[in-house]
């Protein structure tokens, strides 16, 4: 109990002897029209009540950089309960860490209360206390809601270049840690200790790899130096976690870069582990290319981006090798690629927890691959019907860019559903029809082993 009190007394001169380093507007040039309407109106509202509020984090490193920022988070020295009394329209989310959602139209603000640093047990703490810091035996916090100073908010930030508050109310960047001159070097440069931090949060090292592929930095030695060797750290974060932080990598519009990085560092183990075989192998690697590359030119161009497509693309060459693999064990090709998709899904289900409304898209990209193979009779035209064969045939281009279907085959399908339903007949390629079976009289048919074609 005393050592609480003794906490709470010194919280407030916590940050004397850490004064930021003020950069006045005509220093970095953001102005209160650069930011977000609904950012700024949770900012002056807060200050309005009494509370500081400042825009934290990516978008202002963004904005220094010459870039758009996609979202906009708000640090304060409000709780979650006070701000989301202020705040109609809000909501108090996560367990972990507890921050507070304020809506604004179609807008979402994230707004966190400044955090401290974890005291260590004292053995004196009162009930409940103990659920506002928890860590588990390799380090990772499992739950973080230790309140504190500016400074210390500051310090408990991942990356100096994510460790800038912007002051809408006189326009002022304020920087504790040098994260202005790390963002004018192209430095990414974890804050503290290393190896302490990444095992605080192992997803850490994701984004170190993530944010320097995105901003085309160079990621800092003393902060690179660990990650190979903590690698294995990842297998004990929530999947769901890894799979939302992925979506991130490689919807950022530099997915490739992501996934050379993420190789180059190790961490693709248990996540992508045949990343590897696919980047050795000249097919492989050109397959994974021009889906990723597709990738960031969609993104670029803000047109959406399916994850489902996404990860049936990563996960493709696997899927064969296993299709191939079937086969050779004497299974007929549609019951096989059954087998090999079901094999492929299971594990990766279980590395990333892919949610199952992508999962069945993947399967049915995957499905539709070998019915492109079939020209013949009404199969075509029941192919070009299926509410998802723009995502196949998407997905065949991919295939005969990289040399493992004829390209001729992609410019038929390309022809097939422009053409009318004449020009359709014509094109059909007659010998591609499979051959029936002829039946013996007197005797009963064998039952069907295929699965139905629609």
């Amino acid at each position: 109990m005393i050592q609480k009190i003794i906490r709470r007394f010194f919280k407030k001169n916590s940050s004397a002897g850490h004064d930021p380093v003020i950069l006045p507007l005509r220093k970095h040039g953001i102005s209160r029209e650069h930011i977000s309407p609904c950012a700024l109106k949770v900012c002056d509202e807060l200050r309005a009540q009494g509370f500081a509020a400042f825009v934290v984090g990516g978008a202002v490193r963004d904005l220094l950089l010459g870039m758009e920022p996609k979202d906009y988070d708000v640090a304060t020295d409000a709780t979650p309960e006070q701000v989301r009394d202020v705040f109609r329209r809000s909501r108090i989310i996560g367990r972990r860490f507890r921050i507070v959602h304020v809506m604004c139209g179609r807008e979402t603000i994230e707004v966190t209360t400044f955090r401290g640093p974890a005291a260590p047990p004292t053995g004196e703490e009162e009930e409940g206390d103990d659920d506002n810091h928890r860590q588990s035996d390799s380090g990772r916090l499992l739950r973080d809601n230790v309140f504190g100073s500016q400074y210390e908010d500051a310090v408990r930030r991942d990356f100096t270049v994510n460790a800038l508050y912007y002051d809408p109310a006189k326009q002022e960047v304020w920087d504790y840690l040098h994260g202005v001159a790390d963002a004018k070097h192209s430095v990414l440069r974890i804050i503290g200790d290393a190896e302490t931090r990444f095992r605080e949060d192992p997803v850490r090292m994701l984004r170190a790899v993530r944010l320097a592929a995105k901003l085309e930095f160079k990621i800092d030695a003393a902060t690179k130096k660990p990650i190979k060797a903590l690698a294995d750290l990842l297998q004990e974060v929530p999947k769901s976690r890894l799979f939302d932080e992925m979506l991130k990598m490689f919807h950022s519009g530099h997915a490739l870069a992501s996934a050379h990085r993420l190789r180059e560092e190790g961490l693709h183990h248990g996540l992508l582990p045949l990343l590897d075989a696919i980047l050795e192998q000249p097919m492989g690697e050109r397959f994974i290319t021009l889906a990723l590359k597709s990738t960031d030119e969609r993104v670029r161009e803000d047109k959406p981006v399916s994850p489902a497509f996404l990860f049936a693309s990563l996960l493709w060459h696997e899927v064969l090798t296993r299709w191939e693999q079937y086969q050779q064990q004497d299974m007929r090709p549609l019951p096989a690629l059954n087998e090999a998709m079901d094999d492929v899904i299971q594990t990766q289900v279980e590395n990333l927890a892919i949610p199952r409304r992508y999962t069945a898209t993947m399967r049915e990209i995957w499905s539709m691959q070998p019915r492109f193979l079939q020209r013949a009779g009404q199969r075509p035209f029941r192919l070009v019907e299926n509410p998802k064969f723009r995502a196949g045939f998407d997905f065949l281009l991919l295939r005969c860019g990289s040399g493992e279907v004829d390209a001729k085959v992609g410019q038929w399908w390309e022809t097939f559903q422009h053409a009318s339903d004449a020009e359709r007949e014509r094109m059909l390629i007659k010998d591609e029809a499979p051959p029936r079976k002829r039946r013996r009289r007197g005797k009963k048919p064998e039952s069907a082993t295929l699965p139905a074609e629609d």
